[in-house]
């Protein structure tokens, strides 16, 4: 569509999320990965709360970070003992570079929750960009261990935090996949009064 990779148009129109099972070394250095961390703040954010923190997990912590979720699957699903749990290490120790994200809304605010969520959000969806300029691809993840409470609190999350989701970055091991995307026609509408 663009053949003019440095330009803000070519890069919104050429920026995908990659499996993170997918992904392999180099991801960003020390350095560069402050760098796209530090372009990822420069996100709306009314009132200048910043609600939302960034947790690094090194790759020397996955074996605790794989330890952490099997023992959080366990607890929070009696039975689950001795069953298979090598996809919670796979999602552990998949891609070079983890980020986790959590929404830390400050309470008290006139700032609504939700506009804080949101900013939290833009946070994420700036990770995937600033990633993408730096030449590496991400993948923004969910799924149960977004969700488990013993899980956000081994990462700070307070009682009124949540994790947004978990951002890996590396380098792809194959040519990306083009998505389908929702149809303009689809999703806009003009509005009648």
């Amino acid at each position: 569509m663009f053949n003019d990779t440095s330009s803000l148009l070519a890069h919104l129109a050429t920026r995908r999320s990659g499996k993170a099972r997918d992904m392999i070394a180099p991801g960003p250095d020390d350095a560069t990965l402050r760098d796209i961390i530090v372009l990822a703040l420069r996100t709306p954010d009314h009132g200048k709360l910043a609600p939302w923190r960034i947790v690094t997990v090194a790759a020397e912590q996955r074996e605790a970070f794989a330890t952490l979720l099997k023992a959080s699957w366990v607890k929070e699903n009696p039975g689950a003992a001795g069953l298979d749990l090598s996809a919670l290490d796979q999602f552990a120790h998949q891609a070079p570079t983890l980020l986790v994200l959590i929404s830390t809304p400050v309470a008290g605010s006139k700032i609504p929750v939700w506009e804080q969520q949101m900013s939290a959000g833009a946070v994420g969806m700036n990770l995937l960009h600033a990633a993408h300029a730096h030449g590496f691809v991400g993948s923004w993840l969910t799924g149960w261990a977004a969700y488990s409470p013993d899980v956000a609190a081994a990462f700070g999350a307070g009682e009124d935090d949540m994790i947004v989701g978990y951002f890996f970055l590396g380098t792809a091991a194959r040519d990306l996949d083009e998505r389908p995307r929702p149809d303009y026609d689809d999703v806009v509408r003009r509005w009648d009064i």
